[in-house]
């Protein structure tokens, strides 16, 4: 025997918007990444979505773990973004354009000793 749903009664519960990159935020994305692709430094990318938070993270090989991602946090005017190397917060902004001034100048490992 089936049973019978009401769609509407799913649609009234507050759910949380799914977040996605526009084009242009994409756009900003890609120029950065195709700039480390051409020096070596970056292999592969990869665009996840959690919810309420869409992730642009790059790697520099396909089986590796990211070596930075941009999160865009929110949606609309109220958006946040943070670039993340591992688990560390490296910048946060309102904007993705302030954000990628990160990539700018050359990244280069620090030692923790």
């Amino acid at each position: 025997m089936t049973t019978m749903i009401e769609l509407t009664a799913f649609k009234s519960k507050k759910v949380k918007k799914r977040v996605f990159f526009s084009r242009q935020e994409l756009r900003q994305l890609l120029d950065v990444y195709s700039r480390r692709v051409a020096s070596g430094e970056w292999r592969d990318y990869a665009i996840d979505h959690y919810g309420g938070i869409a992730v642009f993270s790059v790697f520099r090989h396909s089986f590796d773990a990211p070596l930075y991602a941009v999160a865009k946090a929110g949606g609309g005017k109220d958006c946040e973004y943070t670039v993340f190397d591992g688990q560390r917060r490296i910048k946060k902004g309102p904007t993705m354009t302030d954000v990628l001034k990160v990539f700018d100048k050359p990244l280069r490992l620090v030692s923790a000793h």
